[in-house]
């Protein structure tokens, strides 16, 4: 093998591994434990939601955020109902029907301060879950009542 093919191999190798580890990653932390809840990888420009259902009326509501550049960024919700709590802040996103009696709040485009937040998991079928791709945790399951804090990690 000649030098220029192996160093061009080698440049390519470390090319590939600086692009796999710009991977950001997505963290839910037990604040008294320290413990880690939950890890997903999020390359930018993907995204996850975190999806609890309403105290009250039951149904399921979701944030839906993004990974812009390393940035936390909530991009949408899903409000199924104008039930307690729930409610579009006109200049905040453009509210449209969801074709089932509820809406959808598009384009919030607000960065989260930090890239993180603290979050109180509610108990029982309050069930707060992160759910990016086909993967779903629930925060409630193992941390219900407890301050978790879910962060964007640049890598």
């Amino acid at each position: 093998m000649n030098a220029w093919f192996g160093g061009g191999l080698c440049a390519l190798l470390l090319s590939f591994s600086a692009s796999v580890a710009q991977a950001d990653r997505l963290t839910a932390t037990h604040m008294d434990t320290g413990e880690t809840l939950a890890v997903f990888d999020v390359p930018g420009g993907s995204g996850w939601c975190v999806l609890w259902h309403h105290s009250v009326q039951g149904f399921e509501v979701s944030d839906c955020y993004e990974n812009r550049d390393g940035h936390m960024v909530l991009v949408r919700a899903h409000l199924p109902d104008f039930a307690a709590g729930l409610d579009h802040i006109p200049g905040r996103g453009l509210q449209v029907s969801d074709g089932q009696g509820g809406y959808w709040i598009e384009d919030i485009d607000e960065p989260v301060a930090g890239n993180a937040y603290i979050l109180r998991p509610g108990a029982g079928f309050v069930d707060h879950r992160i759910r990016m791709g086909g993967t779903e945790v629930s925060l409630s399951a193992v941390a219900a009542r407890a301050r978790v804090r879910i962060a964007l990690i640049r890598s």
